[in-house]
This record gives C-alpha cells, sequence and structure tokens, in this order.
C-alpha cells in the first residue's frame, strides 16, 4: 500500500533525481554478512524460533538491484486525471464490477460484520494488485533484509524484516510464498509485514490469515484495516461537484471542514443527482485547482489517507469506488485550461516560495505535496490571486516580480 512511500511515488511523470543523489545522503559500513549474523541474534531474542530462522536464512540475501531500485527511484508529478485515467481507465471498471458480481456474497457478509461496502474494498483490490493478479515477483524477505541493511531506512525495514518472519512464525505464510513488491509489500492488497500482522484475519476458518490465497481473508483483512483508520459504517467517502465561478476559494482544502448546506449556500452541486443541504461535514477538495473535477470529501475519506498519504492515490481510488457505485465519469471539461507545471516549474516555485518567506515548503525536490500546496495558498491570498492551492505559472511570475497583487478571478 506505500503509504509509508509518499516520497518515493508510484506516479511515473518524469524523473528528478539520480541513484547518486540517493547514495551520497548515506554510507553502508560493516559487512552483510556480520550485519546479518547480529539480525538473527536479535530475532531469536524476540521470540523467533530457530526453526524459522534456519529455514528463512537461505532467502536473506543481499541483493545490489534492490539498494538500486531504492536509491534511485525517481520522484514523480502526474496530475489526478493523468493518473486516474491510466489507472482506473481500460478494464478496471468491468473487472471490478464483474469481482462484485462473483463474490457478492462474500461482499455482503464482510459489509455486514466490518461496515466498508464492496466497491470500496474493490477498488484498493484493483489499484494495489490487479485484483489478485500481480503480487510482485520480489523475494520479500532478501528485499527487506537488504533494506534493513541499507543505510537509508534500516530501522523501519528491520521492523518489517521481524514481522515477515513473525507472520511465517504463526503459519501464516511459508518462506516460499514471501514473493511480492521490491518494498516488501505483498498480497492481494500489498500489506506491509507490520500491517498484515496487525490488521489480517482469518475470515474462511482455515485457521491461518492468508492474504496472498484466500479471496475472503484479502476482502476482510482489507475492511478491518480501513475500520481501524476511522471507516464509519453508512457514511459516503467522496463525491463529484461541480463548484461555481465565485466560491471562496481559500475554503477548498482538506482541513476545513464545513456542513453539506454551507457548500450547498456557496452554489456547489453535485453532478449526479442533488447534495442534500445538511450537517454532515465535507471538505472541498481540487486536485488540480479551480479549473479542474472538484469533489466532496466526507469524514471516510480519512481512511484512504490513511492507507496511503499520497493525495493523488487516494483521491484516485476513491474516486474509483464511486465509479464502482454508479458514479459518472470524472468531468473532464475544465482539462484544457490547466497547464500542469514541469517538475523544473515547481522546483523554480519552492525556491521562490522559501526565499520569499512561505514556511512549510519543505525541500525543493519538484514535487507537488502538501507542504508546496499549502504554501502556495498562502502566497496566492497574499498576492490576490484565487486561493485554490494549485501552482501556475501565473504564480510563478508574480514571485518573481517580488510579489504584486493581482485580481480574485
Amino acid at each position: 500500500m506505500r503509504k509509508w512511500a509518499l516520497a518515493l511515488a508510484m506516479f511515473v511523470l518524469g524523473a528528478l533525481y539520480t541513484g547518486q543523489a540517493f547514495a551520497a545522503s548515506c554510507r553502508n559500513s560493516g559487512s552483510y554478512e556480520r550485519w546479518l549474523e547480529d539480525f538473527k541474534k536479535e530475532a531469536a531474542a524476540q521470540g523467533i524460533s530457530p526453526r524459522v530462522i534456519a529455514a528463512a536464512t537461505p532467502s536473506m540475501t543481499f541483493d545490489q538491484a534492490i539498494i538500486r531500485r531504492d536509491h534511485g527511484q525517481a520522484v514523480f508529478n502526474q496530475t489526478f486525471l493523468q493518473f486516474s485515467d491510466r489507472m482506473v481507465g481500460g478494464g478496471r471498471i468491468p473487472t471490478g464490477l464483474a469481482k462484485i458480481k462473483q463474490h457478492a456474497d462474500l461482499f455482503a457478509r464482510i459489509e455486514q460484520k466490518y461496515g466498508v461496502p464492496a466497491p470500496v474494498l474493490t477498488a484498493f483490490w484493483g489499484l494495489e494488485s490487479d485484483f489478485g493478479a500481480n503480487f510482485g515477483n520480489y523475494n520479500i524477505l532478501s528485499a527487506l533484509a537488504t533494506l534493513a541493511y541499507d543505510c537509508r531506512r534500516p530501522e523501519f525495514f528491520r521492523q518489517q524484516l521481524l514481522d515477515a518472519l513473525r507472520i511465517i512464525e504463526r503459519g501464516d505464510q511459508r518462506v516460499e510464498d514471501m514473493i511480492g513488491d521490491w518494498a516488501g509489500e505483498f498480497g492481494g492488497m500489498q500489506f506491509t509485514p507490520t500491517d498484515y500482522l496487525k490488521n489480517a484475519v482469518d475470515y474462511d476458518g482455515d485457521g491461518r490469515r492468508d492474504l496472498i490465497h484466500s479471496v475472503p481473508d484479502t476482502l476482510a483483512s482489507a475492511a478491518n484495516f480501513l475500520v481501524s483508520l476511522g471507516w464509519q459504517r453508512g457514511q459516503p467517502w467522496l463525491q463529484e461537484v461541480h463548484v461555481p465561478s465565485n466560491l471562496p476559494w481559500q475554503e477548498a482544502d482538506l482541513s476545513i471542514q464545513h456542513p453539506r448546506s454551507k457548500w450547498v449556500a456557496w452554489g456547489v452541486k453535485s453532478v449526479q443527482g442533488s447534495l442534500p443541504s445538511d450537517d454532515l461535514p465535507a471538505s472541498l477538495i481540487l486536485p488540480m485547482g479551480r479549473r479542474g473535477p472538484a469533489f466532496l470529501a466526507y469524514p471516510n475519506f480519512k481512511a484512504f489517507l490513511g492507507w496511503n498519504s499520497a493525495m493523488v492515490y487516494s483521491t484516485t481510488v476513491a474516486y474509483f469506488a464511486t465509479r464502482l457505485a454508479g458514479a459518472p465519469n470524472v468531468d473532464h471539461s475544465g482539462a484544457s485550461a490547466i497547464a500542469p507545471l514541469s517538475a523544473q516549474q515547481v522546483m523554480e516555485l519552492q525556491q521562490l516560495l522559501i526565499k520569499q518567506g512561505y514556511e512549510g515548503v519543505g525541500e525543493i525536490d519538484g514535487k507537488i505535496g502538501t507542504g508546496t500546496r499549502n504554501a502556495t495558498k498562502k502566497a496566492q491570498i497574499k498576492l490576490g490571486l484565487p486561493a485554490d492551492s494549485y501552482p501556475t505559472a501565473e504564480l510563478i511570475e508574480k514571485l518573481r516580480a517580488g510579489g504584486s497583487g493581482g485580481s480574485n478571478r
């Protein structure tokens, strides 16, 4: 699910970093063999049996290709429409609907117990593993051991490796079953070993929590995880809306909630059916600014962000779930009026924001993350631009000029 890997991301448009830039930040010391021996002693001290350690040891090999993959990952930007069209397009919607029909009884039982509906679970299933068709082809124990030895994030991956051994110790999986993503996630929902231990359930009653071979265990475990992230039974998660041109754009922020009645009073309308004028809290999110698609995000949307904190991914999987629940294709009509910034432009924007005293931008990395969007909003307010938090070339020009006011259009 890669929620820990926001900065390492999945959204392919253009590379910004090289492996050398990452590798320069730290240096490994000591042999891998010595590290592995020390790790096995720690595993034994934490209750991992000699049997499991012995069975896993041949798989805990060092893989330089994993280091290159981790150090050399490109960090990318992709607009919501680019990403969602790619991830939700093709056959994913008809396949998802077929899966819902195929497993209708199972989904009904899971919703009765956990309160998570079939479209939500199916959307995660589709995006994480293509409905169980693609788990990855890396040796999880080798990948995790390699990353736990490496200097970049050793403590995180050391814990993941220990938890992977605990999964084997419990009998949930065998050593030879531990195949998945290069960063250690595996199974139909691409859980990390730690999330697997905490949230997996044995829903088919065979005594194992098997998120690789068992569809019931896979889907019920995802529902259990979403409940742990705050999912509320019977509540919506995301709804596409049309927004008026005179909306107070500074209110469009995931951190700001208003009752739906307030959004209705401001002229926000649902693209499908009516928007109730009630007290249900909602945030307005504009993933591509005021000219792009607009959504009301309800409290359940936080569960999507808890699963994966990358906003474009979370919005896409939530949108996918609405499509599986019957919503129409997202509005593309404003896309032609949007000129996404290049990676180089985003880096220049970040430099200008920092130079002019806007806090919270974070690293100058060319990514439009939460920090950059928050700082963009502050700059837009100061410069009299529509404060929709979406970076534009116009904003860069005004910042280059040292900050001159504009019209709130």
